[in-house]
């Protein structure tokens, strides 16, 4: 497993916990406003943390830290992701996941076993348009079934669009929002370009335009919130 990165105090990553995160390498898509870039493309050249000094740093901030996130990259795509988080459980933790949804069997377990308390699942498009945003040929089939697992509330969750201005329009986002309709929270997230964007030149939606889209879809969904708004 490539443990890229750790932040070690965050209180963004986890809705309304006080987290650190861990940045695992490699993914399975290639979403060109992506602002992880290196994890994405260049994960194999990144300097790794050994997993015991990440335990070990879990240890000795109990009374500090009330949760982990897992983000990447994709974490789903390792097998040894189980693992990684019952020794993190055993500590004591609530663990949030962020995940594209590729991987519906891994996050089903990880509920059924008790062994996730939030998913953050990203919709990177309307159904119709999901390749030519997320960069890559996918299963849209395994992509749906992980939105109707999440869907059944075993877990806590939110899923999330990072809106882009050239990528999105408002009848996209409206699509995913009648895709995802009953769903307990979605999250429109403002394009942010940083020199870690796998391309560069894109832009975020007017906040206006993101503000009428979230009355909009909150005919559909319990909870529409944007973030990275000014």
């Amino acid at each position: 497993m490539k443990i890229c990165g750790l932040n070690k105090t965050t209180l963004l990553d986890y809705p309304g916990k006080v987290a650190a995160t861990i940045f695992l390498g490699g993914c399975n898509f290639r979403c060109p406003f992506c602002h992880n870039g290196d994890l994405v493309l260049h994960s194999k050249e990144l300097p790794y943390l050994e997993e015991e000094e990440v335990l070990s740093f879990k240890k000795k901030k109990k009374n500090v830290l009330e949760g982990v996130c897992i983000t990447g990259g994709e974490p789903t795509l390792y097998g040894e992701l189980t693992e990684l988080i019952e020794k993190i459980k055993r500590l004591g933790y609530l663990v949030k996941l962020d995940t594209n949804g590729t991987n519906p069997s891994m996050v089903k377990s990880l509920i059924t076993k008790g062994l996730i308390d939030y998913v953050a699942m990203d919709i990177k498009a309307p159904i119709s348009k999901y390749e030519k945003v997320c960069g890559v040929s996918c299963d849209m089939q395994k992509i749906q079934e992980t939105v109707e697992v999440l869907k059944k509330e075993m877990v806590n969750y939110e899923f999330r669009t990072t809106v882009v201005k050239e990528l999105h329009t408002k009848e996209d986002i409206l699509e995913i929002g009648k895709w995802i309709s009953g769903a307990k929270s979605y999250y429109l997230q403002s394009y942010q370009e940083t020199e870690k964007n796998i391309c560069q030149g894109f832009h975020a939606m007017e906040k206006e335009e993101l503000f009428a889209l979230k009355k909009e879809l909150k005919h559909n969904i319990q909870n529409v919130q944007t973030r990275g708004v000014e």
